[in-house]
């Protein structure tokens, strides 16, 4: 089965450990972007990958296609062209320091592209999902045009759509999120949100929560869910739920609605090594579930698994397999050495 992803692939510079930034003279060097890791850990669940962006000429995307090549994304449809790689800086919080993330993303050949960049009936073909996140759009008007096309030619092949809010206010105002979301969201099957982007973008709240204390309402966000459902006309709704006791602590949980009943996963306690891309590898284990045919309990229940596993790693891709991921599902959490 393929699947096709939308977006930007950045280079991720990071401060070694939990080093602030420019504490030393070392960074580590690496590749990420939300897209562009959902489309890593399809790749490992055994599906056919394929990642759309556009990346400039030269060394520093040759670097960027050769980090999906190795963990078998196919990248045949990526776009070359423009005059950059967009770059994030990732600083890693500790206890009570958050994590901090700083941009220099304007100017990217992503950014700059355009809808007559990319064949989307040749990309669709043998296609059945399609997935993006509301960071694409947000980078420019140039993405948002593009994507909308692609969103048009999924639907009128029959492709399935799901869409991560993802909502980045270091790249657009709440406002323009809304009215360029609204539109797009015509076009989804399956939208993810965490327990605040559906009211950053959509004014949806969950009523008795609060994130920034760790006070998450299981019943408002049942509600949450049904709202978009009933919103958008989805097929499914998934919310994550993230407790954060402190920057290397945090409590992850999710939930799935189909339009009549609710799925919760189990909560799993954990001690974070990197969350960037945690909520791509729910995003991809969802996919997975939905795709390889599991219910719908044991699709929220693999889709959170593998997002927790995923926070254990560092960088943005998820290196696990199906079979670490279903050992967890099964209850397997102790951590244990394997020998």
């Amino acid at each position: 089965m393929k699947i096709v992803t939308f977006g930007e692939i950045m280079l991720r510079l990071a401060p070694i450990g939990y080093e602030r930034f420019f504490q030393s003279s070392n960074m580590n060097a690496t590749f990420g972007g939300a897209e562009a890791n959902v489309a890593v850990s399809l790749a490992n669940f055994g599906f056919d990958s394929c990642y759309v962006t556009k990346l400039p000429e030269g060394h520093i995307g040759d670097g960027a296609v050769s980090s999906l090549r190795y963990f078998g994304v196919d990248t045949s449809r990526i776009v070359r062209g423009g005059k950059r790689l967009g770059i994030y800086y990732m600083e890693k919080g500790a206890s009570q320091r958050p994590s901090l993330c700083i941009y220099d993303r304007a100017g990217s050949s992503i950014a700059e592209c355009s809808p007559v960049d990319f064949d989307w009936e040749e990309i669709f073909r043998d296609c059945c999902w399609f997935h993006f996140t509301g960071i694409t759009p947000a980078l420019s008007d140039g993405c948002a045009e593009a994507l909308r096309e692609a969103l048009i030619i999924a639907k009128d092949n029959g492709i399935t759509v799901s869409c991560d809010i993802n909502y980045r206010s270091k790249l657009w105002s709440k406002a323009k999120a809304s009215e360029v979301m609204t539109d797009l969201m015509q076009y989804v099957d399956v939208c993810i949100s965490n327990e605040e982007d559906a009211n950053d973008v959509f004014g949806i709240k969950a009523e008795d929560s609060d994130a920034s204390k760790g006070v998450l309402s299981e019943e408002g966000y049942k509600v949450v869910a049904s709202k978009l459902v009933q919103r958008f006309g989805l097929k499914y709704a998934a919310i994550t739920l993230r407790s954060s006791r402190s920057a290397n602590d945090n409590d992850w949980q999710a939930l799935l609605y189909d339009g009549k009943d609710y799925y919760m996963s189990p909560r799993y306690s954990i001690h974070i090594v990197d969350r960037v891309g945690g909520g791509d590898s729910f995003g991809a284990g969802l996919i997975y579930g939905i795709l390889s045919g599991k219910d719908p309990q044991a699709a929220i229940d693999f889709a959170t698994a593998a997002s927790c596993l995923k926070q254990t790693i560092e960088g943005d891709f998820n290196r696990v397999t199906v079979a670490e991921v279903e050992k967890l599902v099964k209850g397997d959490a102790s951590g244990r050495v394997k020998r």
